[in-house]
């Protein structure tokens, strides 16, 4: 592995973010591999889970970063393995809405765990402060890209303005 030195500190900060979360995101491909998902799988049936209201494909595309054909080809995968179920237009309902289904809710929960213990490995080697010092810097670096990109951290319809990214707040079970 390169200790990557530019002239330009932003460079080097760049580069250092970018391979961070590529090994970071490999660590997770990894553990998730044996469990037959990978990191965008679980994104996609987290946002299906916890979303609150309707989820349509597009919105799931916009919350993970990928283009709506990508979004389609992995529905479709998830439909196969009875994880979703994709209800199609019908007049008066003009988008296609996604859900879980029962096998899909259980499959989520377990692959979250995973994610989650990953991630707690992962960020364990940073203080609270220096985490919380970390999701200040990823929030401006993430503002500034979405302004580039002609884009808004903007809620989706029916939701207030200062929540951009809703979810639903789980109640523990007492199995957890």
């Amino acid at each position: 592995m390169y200790d990557y030195k530019f002239g330009a500190t932003s460079l080097t900060a760049w580069a250092q973010l970018r391979h961070a979360w590529f090994a970071m995101n490999r660590v997770a491909e990894a553990k998730l591999l044996e469990v037959d998902s990978t990191p965008e799988t679980v994104a996609v049936l987290w946002a299906c889970r916890d979303y609150p209201g309707p989820l349509h494909p597009a919105e799931i595309a916009r919350l993970v970063f990928r283009a709506p054909h990508t979004i389609a080809g992995m529905l479709n995968r998830l439909e196969k393995e009875d994880l979703i179920v994709r209800t199609p237009k019908a007049p008066g309902h003009p988008f296609t809405e996604v859900k879980l289904t029962t096998k899909g809710e259980e499959v989520c929960s377990a692959r979250i765990e995973i994610l989650k213990d990953v991630i707690a490995e992962i960020m364990s080697v940073l203080s609270g402060e220096e985490l919380e010092q970390l999701v200040e810097l990823a929030r401006v670096l993430q503002l500034r890209a979405l302004d580039m990109l002609h884009m808004k951290l903007k809620p989706p319809p029916g939701n207030p303005e200062e929540v951009t990214m809703p979810i639903k707040v789980r109640e523990k079970r007492e199995n957890e």
